[in-house]
């Protein structure tokens, strides 16, 4: 979000009524997939499916999976790379020295010179030697996740969640870094000296015993990251580090600061533990409007800003899946001149696809961003399926399952359902932190940075507006639909279920283990294991209980504690609701064997 003028403030401070409309018009008969009839045959054919889904937008997944979400913004590349050499009591060691934040090496790429999840500008930028490499986290950083089989190989889950990465983490690290390099002084100037001094003398050590440290040698099509290509890296780096490095130690000071102030306004009973990150979750609105804060200087605008503008709930969240997007996108009214039936995020707020992927980009906090990334992205993930669960299923089971999901769940987790909850009992910090304010800062932002009318994109040799239509309607005028009023989204969507067995942990703060405990809630555990690999069948998430032992080692996964704090509380899906003359079955304590074939059914999905 874009530092905020008084103007903005006062008009929101005059700003008198809002629109109580709601995205949803009347739903459509409930969706029920079908069990299949031989479940080895539907494995197959799904996983056939998405690969040819991901080879058909072969480019497109390219720029979801691996490249920079901004050209200019970031971390320098050459400094990012050299981080586990000047403090390797912080960072892993060699190529997996993001493992500690949860990017690792992705087997499928083993020529890429960066764990999954680090795009470098190189990749993109037109002119090849035009500036230096900036990298910052992909798309996949957060969406491209993994799962344990059987046979202990990896198998990995495009389009779905990373529950490995942790972004604050990042941030700690980086910070305890530059205090590593300080050693005490305090002196801006002097301090600022100390950084672009240790990062020159690890840059010489390290390519004076490997011409192809920084970019291994790699290949993307005509651009060969070679020698030449890191000797004038390291040039133009070497030139520029007195801009560079002291812009880059200034922006993640103040970022961490302010999730700092941030941590003392919202979450005060775990601030020892969030202010280390919580793998696989994010607090993205928070994170720009605190930067936002961070940029005000005078103290009655600071007062004011931080009354009105700062989130006055937690919005701490886990990270989604993105796959199949067009189930969950929603649809024009029949005047075409609003949206209805569907949203993106756990509220719907962001309807527009495009806009989606915009508002995550921003959420780093970066000033430009690559509008490419994002309509790549909208192209890959309209119509990705869903990885396939990948473990036997109780066919006969399912079936029983179907029937219990097609009484009691589907007519609200059907595709396009734009209606939001807010009488589920689950904490609704989530679905308030994005107050009128921060809307209209959004909107101005998100339009700004791809208008309908001006910006446009290259994609496949052809030039394109990407935000001039959605689904054939022009978005020229209808800046508000960028990002939807607060009393339009004060509660969550019932998103479509497809995937969900790789979606776990479960609800959208992921502070329930397993579907099991979803049904019954009674059994919910204060505190779990959070972020392993290895997976759960029979209760269906991955494993959870901190007294069973995994493949992964102690160093996998961490304890997530929900009953430390009402922010992360597993509160909600848990009693029966009565609408009409209908009840729908959200408690099966009294029923395990119905909750037992629901989950069954469920990994069909």
């Amino acid at each position: 979000m874009p530092r905020l003028p008084i103007s903005i403030i006062i008009f929101f401070i005059l700003l008198t009524g809002c629109d109580n409309s709601q995205l949803q018009a009347p739903n459509p008969p409930a969706v029920v997939r079908e069990v299949p009839a031989d479940w080895a045959i539907a494995q197959k054919e799904r996983r056939i499916a998405k690969a040819e889904h991901i080879r058909k937008f072969k480019d497109s997944y390219d720029q979801f999976a691996n490249f920079a979400v901004s050209e200019t913004d970031g971390v320098p590349y050459i400094m990012l790379k050299l981080l586990p050499i000047i403090a390797p009591e912080y960072w892993g060691s060699g190529d997996k020295f993001l493992d500690v934040i949860g990017l690792y090496i992705d087997d499928r790429q083993l020529d890429y010179p960066m764990p999954r999840g680090i795009g470098f500008s190189g990749l993109s930028r037109k002119e090849l030697h035009g500036n230096i490499d900036y990298a910052s986290f992909t798309c996949g950083g957060c969406h491209i996740g993994r799962v344990r089989l059987d046979d202990g190989s990896i198998e990995y889950l495009d389009g779905g969640i990373n529950t490995e990465f942790n972004v604050i983490l990042f941030r700690h690290k980086v910070n305890q870094t530059l205090q590593k390099i300080y050693a005490g002084e305090t002196d801006a100037e002097k301090k600022n000296q100390r950084v672009i001094d240790a990062i020159l003398v690890a840059l010489k050590n390290s390519h004076k015993q490997d011409k192809h440290f920084f970019y291994k040698n790699y290949r993307y099509k005509t651009r060969h990251f070679d020698a030449q290509y890191e000797q004038k890296q390291i040039e133009l780096f070497t030139k520029n580090a007195s801009t560079f490095i002291p812009k880059y130690v200034k922006t993640i000071e103040a970022v961490y600061r302010g999730w700092g102030i941030l941590a003392d306004k919202l979450y005060p009973d775990i601030k020892p533990d969030i202010m280390l990150g919580f793998a696989g979750m994010e607090d993205a609105i928070s994170f720009n409007a605190v930067s936002a804060y961070n940029g005000l200087k005078p103290k009655f605008i600071i007062g004011w800003f931080a009354a009105v503008a700062l989130p006055s709930h937690p919005g701490i969240t886990d990270i989604m899946a993105v796959w199949d997007q067009d189930s969950r996108n929603p649809r024009w009214n029949e005047a075409r001149d609003d949206l209805i039936n569907g949203g993106g995020q756990w509220n719907g707020h962001i309807p527009m696809p495009i806009f989606k992927n915009i508002a995550a980009q921003k959420t780093l906090g970066f000033d430009n961003v690559d509008i490419r990334v994002s309509d790549h992205s909208n192209r890959l993930l309209d119509k990705l399926p869903p990885s396939v669960y990948p473990f036997e299923v109780d066919v006969a089971l399912a079936r029983k399952g179907q029937a219990l999901f097609a009484a009691n769940c589907a007519s609200c987790h059907q595709p396009n359902n734009g209606k939001v909850y807010r009488n589920m009992g689950t904490h609704l910090g989530r679905a308030k932190i994005a107050n009128q304010l921060i809307t209209i800062a959004a909107q101005s932002s998100f339009t700004a940075a791809c208008s309908p009318t001006t910006v446009t994109v290259d994609i496949d040799g052809t030039s394109r507006k990407p935000c001039a239509e959605y689904r054939g309607v022009s978005l020229v005028g209808k800046k508000k639909l960028a990002m939807t009023s607060p009393s339009r989204h004060d509660g969550y969507n019932a998103l479509p279920l497809v995937g969900l067995w790789a979606q776990a942990p479960y609800l959208h703060n992921g502070s329930i283990p397993t579907i099991y405990h979803l049904l019954m809630p009674a059994e919910r555990p204060a505190s779990f294991s959070k972020s392993r690999l290895d997976y759960d069948k029979k209760w269906l998430g991955f494993s959870w209980d901190p007294g069973v032992s995994h493949r992964g080692g102690s160093k996998e996964g961490y304890i997530y504690k929900p009953a430390s704090s009402p922010s992360i509380g597993n509160a909600g899906h848990n009693k029966d609701i009565l609408q009409g003359d209908k009840t729908y079955k959200l408690d099966w304590s009294n029923d395990k064997a119905g909750a037992m074939a629901i989950i069954e059914y469920l990994k069909t999905l």
